[in-house]
């Protein structure tokens, strides 16, 4: 009996000693906090106490587009028709009148008309490119001498004014020039009966011109509507 048991113990120690060691029972994996990085400690950020610096901004500049040229026309004049003279009659009288309605009414006496004399061999009486009474000079070309009218002056125009006075006649003369260059002169005035406006217009020699119209207008009378010479 003690032999069995001995024998016994012994089969189970060769038993024990053949079987494979027990697996090794693995830890569970530690399980690792999230790594946290303290915070990195930077240095406070200077503050300059200048005014930033302004990058300077991009601007597409737009490429010139070439305009169309303009042509500048000058305004010319239209130079006025030639006004027909009337045939110089033979054997004129050395005087001849143009008697006409003042243009100043409310200034002037009713009931007259101014009174130009003028010589037949130099000046004529004739109508104007308005159908109005006129006294053009034969050989000064485009010198008329017309009752004045309203006109408009363009903003290049220069206007002098003086007077002139003669033996019981005074006028207002106006000459208006247009980039230095003369272009016509206005003579108001009157003898104390008739208030009356001329304009002398000219083409070329102005100065000869006027000389001449001065001659003429300085002759200036009034006379009765009754006695007139009528207009042509």
């Amino acid at each position: 009996m003690i032999r069995r048991i001995i024998l016994f113990l012994f089969l189970a120690l060769i038993i024990t000693s053949c079987g494979g060691a027990p697996a090794a029972t693995e830890p569970p994996p530690a399980t690792e906090a999230p790594a946290t990085e303290p915070p990195a400690t930077e240095p406070p950020a200077f503050q300059s106490l200048e005014a930033p610096t302004r990058l300077p901004s991009v601007v597409d500049t737009p490429t010139p587009v070439p305009l169309p040229t303009q042509i500048l026309s000058t305004a010319t004049e239209t130079p006025l028709p030639t006004l027909e003279l009337p045939t110089e009659v033979v054997n004129p009288p050395s005087r001849m009148v143009w008697d006409g309605t003042p243009t100043y009414p409310g200034d002037s006496t009713p009931g007259f008309a101014f009174r130009i004399g003028y010589d037949p061999e130099f000046w004529a009486v004739t109508t104007d490119q308005f159908g109005f009474p006129a006294l053009a000079h034969r050989t000064i070309a485009g010198c008329v001498i017309s009752t004045e009218s309203g006109r408009g002056l363009p903003p290049t125009t220069t206007v002098e004014h003086g007077m002139v006075h003669f033996d019981g006649v005074a006028y207002d003369v106006a000459t208006v020039s247009e980039n230095g260059v003369k272009k016509f002169v206005t003579f108001t005035g009157g003898d104390g009966t008739v208030v009356t406006g001329f304009v002398l217009d000219f083409v070329e020699d102005p100065e000869t011109c006027i000389a001449a119209a001065i001659g003429v207008l300085s002759t200036l009378t009034s006379v009765p509507v009754s006695r007139a010479t009528p207009a042509p």
